[in-house]
């Protein structure tokens, strides 16, 4: 049997060991007077520990003051105290690039004032022009401010890129290689047009019958360029108030200035872009102060930059000249009704990933849709998909294209808009 373990600091009133003591012993391997030293530092420590959570000393300081030393009443009331800052602008910047620069700034309702800055700012932090945030009592620049742009403005920016490509775009050969001349081709070969001295072209309108692919291709080109996109649909710029919409189109530009490179793309924009008249009662004529906003953006006083501006539409003949003006618009893309050869496409095209036979003749259905748009063969394939799903079949045979066909070419052409909209031509 193992001997007894006694106390070694006080050997004349031994008392046995407690339950960390023997683990201790059986950890290391330790006589008596080394498990009750172990035991000793070990308990030192926790309380070391214990001292450093009170006074808020971590492993990692970050230099606070221990919390039996917060004042957290005053520190609120200091907080409180601070006093909220003025936005106004900094109209003019006096003596720059010295130490005793002034600044002009401009509250707005207020006054003019001729202050320095705080002791936050640095003088390369402010530009002329820019809007800042001055305190009330000396109106000293406190903080640089973005520019300000209606944030409805800048949701118009497309994020997440299309997944629609130019391969998706049928029909479309020659229109699609008129687009990439005109976006592509500057933004990759920009010393093709130095060495020859001319401006690359800088706006491009595509119109034609609805459903022809004129906003298809726009996001085929959003997904191609690694530029920013803006979309903009004609109606969002009718506001209600006078001036709203024109301040709207000047912020759209000025987001699309500050980028390195920008395509922004007017869906439906015979909405603002109809041409001028005088209906006796005012009631277009905000509408008509838009339109001149963007003829002005377009090619005014102000260089454009890199900005690309693409528009759709599908009554060029409603739109007023002033727009359509080379220099402004200087190609004009028609999206025709597509041919025998591009219906085809169409059909493949829009069947790839479809469950279907095989030696479906994709040529014979196309001409059964004469007149026809990529919309229309689009619906004819999702209809035979019906049709299948009907039939409770999990393949699609040509008898559905055959009865989709019947249904939607010939059903629905009393709804079918190509006629009304191919009078301009």
């Amino acid at each position: 049997m193992a001997p007894e373990p006694v106390d070694d600091l006080n050997e004349k009133n031994p008392r046995p060991l407690d339950e960390d003591d023997i683990a201790l012993l059986k950890t290391y391997g330790l006589g008596p007077y080394s498990a009750s030293i172990k035991k000793a530092e070990k308990e030192i420590k926790e309380m070391a520990k214990k001292v450093n959570d009170l006074c808020g000393i971590k492993e990692s300081d970050t230099g606070l003051a221990a919390p039996s030393q917060w004042d957290l009443v005053s520190d609120k009331q200091m907080m409180q105290e601070e006093q909220p800052l003025q936005v106004a602008r900094c109209t003019k910047i006096i003596s720059p690039n010295t130490d005793d620069a002034k600044y002009v700034i401009n509250v707005k309702q207020i006054a003019k004032f001729v202050v320095g800055l705080g002791d936050r700012v640095s003088p390369t932090d402010i530009e002329e022009g820019m809007r800042v945030g001055v305190d009330r009592n000396k109106y000293q620049i406190q903080i640089p401010l973005p520019p300000k742009i209606d944030p409805s403005v800048t949701m118009m920016t497309v994020e997440e890129k299309p997944d629609v490509t130019y391969n998706d775009v049928g029909g479309c050969k020659e229109q699609i290689e008129k687009m990439r001349e005109v976006v592509e081709l500057p933004m990759l070969h920009p010393e093709k047009f130095v060495k020859l001295g001319i401006d690359p072209p800088k706006g491009v309108l595509c119109y034609g019958p609805p459903g022809t692919g004129k906003t298809l291709l726009a996001r085929a080109v959003a997904n191609r360029t690694d530029a920013c996109f803006i979309r903009v649909i004609g109606s969002e710029l009718v506001q209600k108030y006078v001036g709203e919409g024109a301040r709207m189109v000047r912020e759209l530009f000025q987001m699309a200035r500050s980028k390195k490179a920008c395509i922004v793309f007017f869906d439906e924009v015979d909405a603002i872009g109809g041409a001028r008249f005088d209906d006796g009662v005012g009631g277009d004529n905000e509408v008509q102060r838009t339109m001149l906003e963007i003829v002005n953006q377009l090619d005014g006083f102000d260089a454009r930059g890199n900005i690309k501006v693409l528009m759709a539409t599908n009554r060029p003949d409603t739109l007023d000249p002033a727009l359509l003006r080379p220099g402004r618009l200087d190609r004009k893309i028609e999206f025709s009704l597509p041919d025998l050869e591009s219906r085809t496409q169409i059909f493949k095209i829009h069947t790839r990933t479809m469950n279907c036979e095989r030696d479906i003749r994709f040529e014979l259905l196309a001409r059964l849709c004469p007149n026809s748009t990529g919309a229309d063969i689009r619906s004819v394939c999702t209809e035979a998909g019906m049709f299948a799903i009907r039939a409770r079949r999990k393949t699609v045979t040509e008898k559905d294209f055959l009865d989709a066909v019947n249904k939607v070419i010939k059903g629905y052409q009393k709804f079918s808009a190509t006629p009304k909209y191919m009078v301009y031509n």
